[in-house]
Formats: C-alpha cells, structure tokens, sequence
C-alpha cells in the first residue's frame, strides 16, 4: 500500500489559530486573566477541530506534528540577528502548547522537536527521506520556505484558504520555479526571518536574472552582465554565501524513528 505522509508545521497552525481566536478580544493589546483562558481554551478546540479536518481532507496513512526546538536553532549561531525583531510567541500560549499536544495525541498524531533544529529543518529532512522512496508527502503550512521542496511526491497545502501551494502558485507569485527559489531569496533577502539580501535587487530583477541564467552560480560566473551589477555581486560575495546556508533547510537530520511508528490505523 502507498504511503501517504501528512506532516503538520505546528506552531504555523497554532499561532495563525490562535491569533484568530485573540482578534475579537483585544481591545487594548492585551488581554485580561480570565479572558486569555477563553482564548486557549478556543485555541485548543479549533486545534483540534483543524486537525480533524486536516486528517478528513487529506486521509493520510502516516501523520505528524512538528515544532520547533524551545533553544535557539544552529542559525542564530551563524548569524545572530535572525528573525531579530520578530513578535514572541505569547508567554501563556507557549506553555499551552503541551496541552496541545495531548490532544492532537489523543487524535492518535504523535509531536516532534528538536533540541537545536528548526520544524522547518525536520520537515524538509522527513519529506525528502519519504519522497525518495517514491511515497507521497504533504506538508501542511503557509511558510513560503517550503516551496523550494516542490516535487512530484511532496505537496504544500494551506489549511487556512484550502488549496494547494503547487508549482503554478510558486511561479505567479515569485515567477522562477520551485527549484529557483533558494537563489531567489538569496538575492532578495527574507525580511520575515530578517535575512539580508543584495542591496537594491528586488523580487523582480532576481526573477529576471535567474531565468536568464538558470541558477545563482551561472549568474556569479557570468562575463556578459553589466559592469555595476557585476561589482555589486563580488562585494557581497560573502553575505550571498551565508544568506543561502540560512535559507537552505536541512535534509540530513538523524531522527531516530521510522515511519512505520506514525502509521495510523483504518480506525483512526
């Protein structure tokens, strides 16, 4: 039987929940002892209420819930203002988050962190593991980093809008193939995670440049490019290269279980 693996970037579902349910009640930018309880309690329904739809819609064979490490990940080692600046994750969701997973558990989907890596990097490392054995993969996000994963066994699927970020979305909204988009955001820079890029190339003229060149090394070995941008490429050589390691998400990550220990069975 083909195999079909759900992997849940949780903490994406869970903050963008959470953050609908936080709406109505904030007032004043912050919320009262006893309404931030309403809040988690609701949070933690339509958690599980989006698990049970996620597990409807997509009747995957395997399934999993993966969040980030609590330490801080190897890239702020690399480069310490990473994502510098970028709101907390609320102090009382946080410590709701066990009990969260208590109940995507009851719902027989089991968690995954890391204490030094990113879900990103646990995603990528257990889709890429499972799509090479020709096994299907859907990853369950709005995090554009994924994307660059595209293949014809690893899918991306918003829960949010219901729909697939394929191959097609990728190409309108950033005009390179998924296969391009490391390159892209090297050059442009990741303002979500605070990854500088090359000063003054946007969107558009990396796009363009990489589908005249076809990848970022042709475009750093080319000779027929203009003089200016030639300079500017040589004198952020070193940022382009630390950039591109920050964005890569890792494939190799040991992970000590094998699928057949996330299996869920007809019943569930």
């Amino acid at each position: 039987m083909s195999a079909h693996l759900v992997l849940i970037d949780a903490l994406n579902l869970i903050r963008r929940i959470y953050a609908v349910q936080e709406r109505p009640f904030l007032h004043n930018s912050e919320l009262a002892d006893n309404t931030k309880k309403q809040v988690l309690f609701n949070t933690v329904q339509a958690c599980e209420n989006a698990l049970l739809k996620i597990l409807e819609s997509q009747e995957p064979t395997h399934a999993l819930a993966v969040f980030d490490s609590k330490n801080p990940c190897w890239r702020y080692q690399l480069y310490p203002d990473y994502k510098k600046g970028r709101k907390k994750m609320p102090e009382h969701l946080a410590e709701k988050l066990n009990d969260i997973q208590d109940v995507f558990l009851k719902r027989n989907v089991d968690s995954l962190d890391s204490e030094s890596d990113e879900a990103d990097d646990l995603i990528a490392t257990l889709a890429t593991k499972v799509a090479l054995r020709g096994q299907r993969v859907t990853i369950i996000s709005t995090d554009k980093c994924y994307l660059s994963l595209l293949n014809q066994n690893i899918h991306v699927y918003d829960y949010f809008n219901r729909r697939y970020l394929d191959h097609q979305y990728a190409k309108e909204k950033f005009n390179v193939k998924p296969e391009q988009l490391l390159d892209l955001w090297t050059l442009t820079g990741d303002n979500t995670n605070k990854i500088p890029g090359v000063p003054s190339i946007g969107q558009v003229t990396a796009a363009n440049l990489l589908n005249q060149y076809g990848s970022l090394n042709a475009l750093l070995n080319a000779t027929d490019i203009k003089a200016s941008l030639r300079e500017k490429l040589a004198q952020h050589r070193e940022q382009i290269h630390l950039s591109k390691t920050l964005l890569t998400l890792k494939i190799d990550i040991p992970l000590g279980f094998n699928l057949k220990d996330i299996r869920l069975s007809q019943q569930d």
